[in-house]
C-alpha cells in the first residue's frame, strides 16, 4: 500500500497547514519531515540539506520539535521535569538547560505549574506542556499532529493563539482535519487526499474555489475544500 504517492511540496516559515481526512497521509508526511522514516522513493530536504545518512539526519534532527497526536510522558514527572528531560533528549547544553526551560514554560503561560506533575494537567495544559518540550531545543521547524484535537472551544482558541505565536519564531507545519483551525492560524495550506497532494495554496485561494466572496473564515475554508476534494473524485 502507497501512502503518499508523487507528493512534491515546500514549506516555509510561518504556520502550514495539511489538510485532508483520516488516512490522507498527513502523518506518514509528518513522520519523513521529522526524519522518522524515510522515503522509498524520492528526497526529502529539511532545512537547506538533503536528509541522507546518518549524520546529516542528526544534524537536522536537533533543529526540529515534534508535538505528536499522542504523546508519551510520566504522569508522575512535573511539567519542569518533562520539559528538561525533553531538553536532556535534543542535547541542549546542561548549562543553558535550566534557563531554556524557564523560556519556554514563560511562553506557553505554564510558569505556575511547572512543579504540577503532568497526570494532573487538564488537557489544555498538557498540549501547552507538548508545545514546551517541542521548543525547548529553539527549533526552526515545527511539526504539530492534529494538536487541537480533544480540547473544548474555550481551549482551542488559547491553543490558536500560541500557535500563530509560533509560527513568527518558526516555521510550522500542522497536520489537522479542522478547517476553522486552520482558518485561523495558517499562512499556506497543502489538501492531502489518498496520499497525493490536491492543492497547495493560501486560505484566500482555497475560499476562492466555491462560489461565495471570498472571506476566509471555517465555512468558506470547508467549502474549498470539498471542492477540492469533489474535483478530484476522491470519496471521504
Amino acid at each position: 500500500m502507497t501512502a503518499l504517492d508523487g507528493v512534491d511540496a515546500e514549506f516555509h516559515s510561518g504556520v502550514t497547514a495539511l489538510l485532508g481526512p483520516n488516512g490522507a497521509g498527513k502523518t506518514t508526511l509528518l513522520s519523513l519531515l521529522s526524519t522518522a522514516r524515510r522515503p522509498d522513493t524520492g528526497t526529502v530536504r529539511l532545512l537547506g540539506e538533503p536528509v541522507r545518512g546518518r549524520a546529516a539526519t542528526l544534524r537536522v534532527r536537533e533543529r526540529i520539535g515534534v508535538l505528536p497526536q499522542a504523546f508519551g510522558h510520566y504522569p508522575r514527572f512535573t511539567v519542569r521535569e518533562f520539559v528538561e528531560y525533553a531538553a536532556w533528549l535534543r542535547k541542549v547544553p546542561t548549562r543553558e538547560r535550566r534557563d531554556r526551560v524557564r523560556e519556554v514554560l514563560r511562553l506557553v503561560d505554564l510558569e505556575r505549574q511547572a512543579d504540577q506533575r503532568m497526570g494532573a494537567l487538564s488537557g489544555g495544559m498538557l498540549r501547552r506542556a507538548g508545545i514546551a518540550q517541542a521548543m525547548v531545543n529553539r527549533p526552526a521547524l515545527v511539526l504539530l499532529d492534529e494538536p487541537t484535537v480533544g480540547l473544548d472551544p474555550a481551549q482551542r482558541v488559547g491553543f490558536r493563539t500560541l500557535i500563530r505565536d509560533l509560527g513568527e519564531r518558526a516555521a510550522v507545519v500542522m497536520s489537522t482535519h479542522l478547517a476553522e483551525d486552520v482558518a485561523q492560524v495558517c499562512d499556506c495550506i497543502h489538501v492531502l487526499l489518498e496520499g497525493r497532494m490536491r492543492f497547495s495554496g493560501t486560505a484566500a485561494e482555497l475560499c476562492a474555489g466555491r462560489d461565495g466572496d471570498g472571506e476566509v473564515n471555517g465555512p468558506a475554508l470547508e467549502a474549498g475544500y470539498l471542492a477540492v476534494v469533489e474535483q478530484s473524485g476522491v470519496r471521504v
